[in-house]
């Protein structure tokens, strides 16, 4: 079989290993370093740079490069790169391209299998996206894998024998994961997951970067924040202060000709002590506590079983993650992976468990969990829009779980299944996945007429719910492929519906919000783009049923973020 790479594809950073001839190898990139920054960019010739040159490039064209794309992945936000604008799919692509091109060149053989992790914390949007974004750059993503796993992983293999608790504790670039797993005979079985998507080492940069701009101001009068360039070379420096400030009590921070002041140039001229930089990120530390606490609760745990703590992610180097994990959790943290390469080793591990370079013989299995609750729309006489919980959020897969439900209203006939993935109580809140309707239900009394609703959740990501209506056996369903990123037909092509006048109204007011995201609520976003897309889908595809009902939750939404407004 073709050979398959793992791929830690970072917010900061970017690594790729192979396992092979029963070893693991880091590919190093045409630099010759197995750390690729996760950097894009177009120099000033019109030509795409990836990797260090576009991280070079960032000080001098802030304006043509993007950084730190993954905390984008999943929003309908387009980064500029000069006059053109790109998803951020489509710049995980030119970065995944990059390590094709350079794995392939280092193994001597074309590389197109792969496996990449993401956060655990993903949603399946993002996890889409992801894969989009490697099918873009010439893979056949084989499994999307957690980090924290992925991380386990690299633990496990060496550690087969093993009997322990292990607190996978991730902070990287951009985002924060914890993970609990059991290692038992040869097995690691996850337990629960958790974590912050907006929480990584790019926030405690920004501290550092806000400290220094303030500062400045104080000195000189004058506010550098909107000033591209100097803003890049402050956060390079802000960068090296946090790093040095891992081995040192103190660090000069100085950048000569920050700007020009008066028709001469000033430079900037700041020492930060480790003692200053703990002081101002304490609070993005405590950040790390709720969810130790959630995955701990989730598994029926408590912190006295852990039998170890693993560090990953490069930002865990910061002296006060040890102290504090020593302080919160009452255990010593270990470093018995390297922080930076674990993941894509781990992702590696998989690789070759797919493809049969490890032997299934040799006794390491992995098991995990979902990372969000599963359910549906339903009403409890209150309100008519609560999430009533099928899978619960970290249980293993593969599930299958089953609930019963009964009509809401008196000679009800038809139900519409909304399937969701999410938190919330309130059903909107979280993420629509999909949706069907059970026609020809008896006309009775309320509550006299009962669905057994079913989930059944597998380890490549398809969702399969069907719906059974217990009287007649009638029964209807849909699989919802949480990884599927096939193209979609062309979604412009609803105004050439028959009936499309009767929705211009409500998707008109839907795309005006949606092109200013900062007027909605955060938790609508998604839900409502969503919406929107199956509506249009259902008229391109001639559904008058779907675009019914599609257009009955859209209208809903419209009306929540009217109210939240």
């Amino acid at each position: 079989m073709s050979i398959i790479i793992g791929i830690d594809l970072g917010t900061s950073t970017t690594e790729a290993a192979v396992y092979r001839n029963g070893q693991m190898e880091l590919l190093p990139n045409p630099d010759g370093s197995v750390i690729t920054p996760s950097a894009v960019g177009i120099d000033p010739s019109g030509n795409w740079v990836v990797g260090e040159k576009a991280r070079a490039q960032y000080l001098l064209y802030p304006e043509n490069t993007a950084i730190e794309v993954k905390r984008k992945t999943g929003t309908s936000e387009k980064l500029s790169l000069g006059t053109a604008k790109y998803t951020p799919v489509e710049l995980q692509a030119k970065l995944l391209s990059y390590v094709r091109s350079y794995a392939s060149e280092y193994l001597g053989e074309n590389v197109d299998r792969a496996v990449i992790s993401v956060p655990a914390y993903f949603n399946d949007v993002q996890r889409r996206e992801t894969i989009r974004a490697g099918e873009l750059a010439g893979f056949t993503v084989e499994r999307i894998l957690n980090e924290p796993t992925a991380a386990a992983l690299s633990y496990g293999l060496d550690h087969l024998e093993e009997e322990s608790h292990v607190l996978v504790y991730d902070l990287g670039g951009g985002t924060f994961d914890v993970t609990l797993l059991e290692m038992f005979d040869g097995a690691l079985e996850v337990k629960a997951s958790g974590g912050d998507n907006q929480l990584g080492g790019k926030d405690f940069d920004e501290r550092l970067m806000e400290h220094l701009f303030t500062r400045f101001q104080a000195v000189y009068g004058k506010n550098l924040r909107k000033d591209r360039r100097a803003s890049a070379r402050i956060k390079e420096e802000a960068e090296k202060c946090k790093i040095a400030l891992s081995s040192e009590e103190s660090y000069r921070v100085l950048i000569p000709a920050i700007c020009v002041l008066n028709g001469s140039p000033v430079e900037l001229d700041e020492t930060v002590t480790r003692e200053q930089f703990e002081s101002m990120t304490c609070d993005l530390l405590q950040r790390t506590h709720d969810p130790i606490d959630t995955v701990l609760a989730d598994a029926n745990l408590s912190e006295a079983v852990l039998d170890h703590i693993i560090l990953v992610g490069g930002s865990t180097r910061m002296p006060m993650i040890a102290r504090d994990i020593q302080d919160y959790l009452g255990k010593e943290a270990s470093c018995v992976v390297h922080p930076e390469y674990a993941v894509a080793e781990g992702a590696a591990i998989q690789a070759g468990m797919i493809s049969g370079e490890i032997d299934p013989a040799e006794g390491l299995i992995m098991t995990d969990v979902n990372p969000y609750t599963l359910g549906i729309r339903t009403a409890d006489g209150s309100r008519e829009d609560c999430m009533s919980v099928i899978i619960p959020r970290n249980v293993t897969i593969p599930v299958t779980r089953t609930e019963r439900y009964c009509t809401y209203d008196d000679y009800q006939t038809k139900v519409l299944i909304e399937v969701y993935q999410g938190e919330s109580s309130i059903a909107s809140h979280n993420h629509l996945l999909g949706q069907f309707r059970i026609r020809d239900i008896p006309a009775r009394r309320a509550g006299e007429e009962t669905l057994d609703v079913s989930f059944s959740y597998d380890l490549n990501g398809l969702l399969k719910v069907s719906a059974v209506l217990v009287s007649t056996g009638a029964e209807k369903g849909i699989e919802i492929d949480l990884t599927n990123t096939q193209d979609s037909p062309d979604l412009s092509r609803w105004k050439e519906a028959e009936n499309a006048k009767a929705y211009r109204t409500v998707i008109r007011t839907a795309e005006r919000l949606l092109s200013k995201p900062s007027d909605i609520p955060e938790f609508l976003r998604d839900d409502l783009r969503t919406s929107l897309d199956a509506l249009k889908l259902a008229l391109v595809t001639e559904d008058s049923d779907a675009a019914e009902d599609a257009e009955a939750h859209l209208s809903m939404l419209l009306e929540i973020v009217r109210d939240e407004a």
